[in-house]
């Protein structure tokens, strides 16, 4: 795939205002759909629940423990009670429905989100928006060819101190911009290691598997304990990381890097974890004649809060370090995960513009399914695409133990077909994320 032919040829079409698309309600109700509802897909149906003329019409999860509790969760705060589904694909054939919200394992973004296009639905994507680089670019192009509003699931995006933030590093507050630095200091405890087991009642277990290879079921390859496993998860910086993956990039205004070099392991614990809990990785960005660094640190225990960030959450002592640190000629600037930004500027570090305020990714994201703009989307696709391409190249650099050297044009890793290798897998019958979408 040819870099310049893939980007520009996709921001061209997302700066165009689609063709009007009607809502299926008459009174300008969006109807949406929530897909995989036990953790953070909580959180999409409490969100889509306090908007106006946005109606949950249904629910879809393959435990049937947790749709039935999520169906009864809606129904008790007096709103209708949503269709339940299992199978997504049934889902899909609802031509009432407008538009999917995905909060599955990582192993099935992509492919539900292509699907979802493909139907005719606009989608909101939890990030990482896949599993692998193939997979992105995947649903990026089903995106655009299908006229379809597609969100990414990196909610700072829409938090106005963080956008705020922004600006001022586009406009020189601390100076030239040379690194940033994405912190992911996380308190997690052993997994330990648990027998495989037969399928719990009631869980679509085949359905659940999907694009994966189908193994025992093992709890510690289920509910959470997914992201610590090479065939579902893409470990803490794929997890918790990328939200700060993509505000280092959106704060240094780069695109496509082109070497990457990561190193860690799986440091304390003897357990089943097969990601690093421990992680470094950096990537070099040559654009626009300039050479930036970022640098992204996973840590799984003990930790310094450092530049201040996470001292104290609500009043309590916060074990975690969840932020960014921009580095610039002027001063360097703070970013707390929970959506507030300081600076501090010159040689005596003189405390500069600070803010902290927050907002609604899903409500820009059903803003944008009513104006059929994708322009409008805070974190339009193809911004989650090259996030998430960060994660999977840190990954596959850590897991070959090798630099990566990354052609931004052919965007391929020059002379290393072995990593070449690593943007995909193999798929399943009946769950293959298609080459032609």
């Amino acid at each position: 795939m040819n870099r310049r032919h893939f980007l520009v040829s996709s921001a061209a079409a997302a700066g165009t205002q689609l063709a009007t698309k009607g809502l299926a309600s008459a009174n300008d109700t969006v109807r949406v759909a929530c897909v995989g509802v036990r953790g953070q897909g909580n959180s999409h149906i409490k969100a889509y629940s306090a908007m106006t003329n946005v109606e949950i019409a249904a629910v879809c999860d393959v435990d049937e423990k947790v749709l039935n509790e999520r169906i009864g969760q809606i129904e008790k705060s007096g709103k209708k009670r949503p269709a339940a589904f299992t199978d997504l694909r049934k889902l899909l054939e609802d031509k009432s429905i407008d538009a999917i919200s995905i909060a599955t394992p990582n192993h099935w973004h992509s492919l539900m989100g292509i699907w979802a296009c493909q139907a005719g639905k606009d989608v909101y994507v939890e990030k990482p928006c896949s599993h692998n680089i193939f997979e992105a670019r995947q649903l990026v192009k089903a995106a655009r060819k299908y006229n379809r509003i597609v969100q990414h699931g990196t909610n700072s995006r829409s938090t106005a101190a963080l956008r705020e933030a922004m600006e001022k590093l586009r406009e020189g507050l601390i100076g030239d911009v040379y690194m940033a630095r994405g912190l992911c200091f996380k308190w997690r405890d052993t997994i330990g290691r648990y027998p495989d087991e037969p399928t719990p009642a009631g869980v679509h277990y085949d359905l659940w598997s999907g694009p994966a290879p189908l193994r025992p079921f093992n709890r510690n390859r289920f509910h959470y304990n997914w992201h610590w496993n090479w065939a579902y998860g893409n470990g803490d910086i794929g997890n918790q990381g990328i939200h700060e993956m993509d505000i280092c990039r959106w704060g240094l205004d780069v695109k496509v890097p082109s070497k990457i070099s990561a190193m860690g392991g799986h440091f304390m614990f003897d357990d089943a974890q097969e990601t690093p809990n421990t992680q470094v990785s950096t990537f070099e960005f040559n654009e626009g004649g300039k050479k930036r660094l970022l640098v992204f640190e996973v840590r799984h225990w003990m930790s310094n809060h450092e530049g201040g960030i996470g001292e104290e959450k609500k009043g309590r002592v916060n074990p975690n370090t969840i932020g960014n640190i921009f580095y610039g000629s002027n001063g360097y600037m703070v970013i707390d995960g929970y959506g507030a930004y300081k600076t501090f500027l010159g040689k005596e570090q003189e405390p500069g513009p600070a803010r902290s305020a927050g907002g609604s990714n899903w409500e820009n994201f059903i803003a944008a399914v009513r104006s059929r703009k994708p322009s409008d989307l805070n974190a339009d696709i193809e911004e989650g695409y090259l996030s998430t391409q960060l994660v999977h190249l840190a990954n596959i650099s850590y897991r070959l133990g090798r630099t990566l050297n990354f052609d931004p044009e052919t965007l391929a890793c020059k002379g290393d077909p072995e990593a070449n290798r690593m943007f995909t897998r193999d798929y399943r019958k009946g769950f293959v994320v298609p080459e032609r979408v």
